[in-house]
């Protein structure tokens, strides 16, 4: 199995796999220059040398260069303060010549060579006059990189509905599937406002409790069960696995909600799990 570290180079960001050769003592948080299929970037150290296997590293393994040395971080900080006004200059020039995109980031290569642009748009933009105009003005390369809502919002940053700064944009280096069902097994309204982020996409926390939301709904019955509870048989209408409990409709028409230790069913019982950020959520919502 192939030795590699992990880098990323910007921070909370994708990270990738490079082969550090002889280089095995690298530490997290070192800066390092590695070869790309753009040329070379300096990085930083995310994790350090581990064996890894073929399938996850993939064929082409681009190796590190070197130790990034105090030179070397001062023309990357040199390139990065002229970032502001390349991006100015790109939306500036993008509104000119009258194309239907937001110009959302402008981030120059390690030597300053190539700044690659990030942009949105509804549809396909033709922007060959727009990269032919920014290419003599800023003297370099240009590319052009189409993103999403959500990788915008990672960009531009924010606070979510919870008060924090946007998980994408403190933490989370890459985005996870979220799927409507996670919201319908979480006992959450399905109101796309109450469930979306401020991408307008579903909330990616959605994802990270949904684990232990299915793994509590096996130990306990299903809605539509019927359960013999202390006040009689009834029929399940709703499940919260973080409490442990299930809402009953009763013979005489009334709505109770009982401890699953104390309904008698199929599946009951289990040892409760979930951080405490989600209990309050489900309590919240019950």
């Amino acid at each position: 199995m192939p030795t590699v570290i992990g880098v990323s180079f910007r921070p909370v960001t994708k990270i990738y796999h490079f082969d550090p050769g002889s280089m095995l003592d690298l530490e997290s948080g070192e800066y390092v220059v590695v070869e790309t299929s753009q040329g070379h970037e300096i990085g930083q150290v995310a994790w350090t040398a581990r064996a890894m296997g073929q399938d996850r590293v993939g064929a082409d393994l681009k190796p590190v260069l070197r130790r990034a040395t105090p030179v070397d971080l001062v023309e990357r900080d040199v390139n990065r303060r002229r970032e502001p006004e390349a991006l100015e200059i790109c939306r500036e020039r993008a509104e000119a010549h009258k194309l239907p995109m937001k110009v959302v980031s402008a981030e120059y290569s390690f030597d300053g060579s190539r700044l690659v642009v990030s942009f949105t748009s509804e549809g396909r933009v033709d922007f060959r006059d727009l990269v032919r105009d920014l290419s003599k003005s800023l003297n370099a390369r240009i590319e052009m990189k189409q993103i999403g809502v959500r990788d915008q919002a990672k960009v531009l940053d924010g606070v979510g509905k919870c008060g924090k700064q946007l998980c994408c944009s403190s933490w989370l280096r890459e985005f996870n599937p979220v799927t409507i069902k996670m919201a319908k097994t979480q006992n959450l309204p399905l109101n796309p406002p109450e469930i979306s982020g401020v991408c307008g996409r579903l909330l990616c926390c959605l994802s990270y409790e949904q684990e232990v939301y299915e793994d509590g709904r096996k130990k306990l019955p299903k809605v539509g069960a019927v359960v013999k509870t202390p006040e009689g048989e009834g029929r399940v209408r709703r499940v919260n696995p973080l409490r442990e409990t299930l809402t009953v409709k009763l013979a005489d028409g009334s709505t109770q909600e009982f401890a699953a230790a104390d309904v008698e069913g199929p599946a009951t019982g289990g040892k409760r799990t979930g951080c405490s950020c989600a209990m309050k959520r489900a309590a919240a919502s019950s």
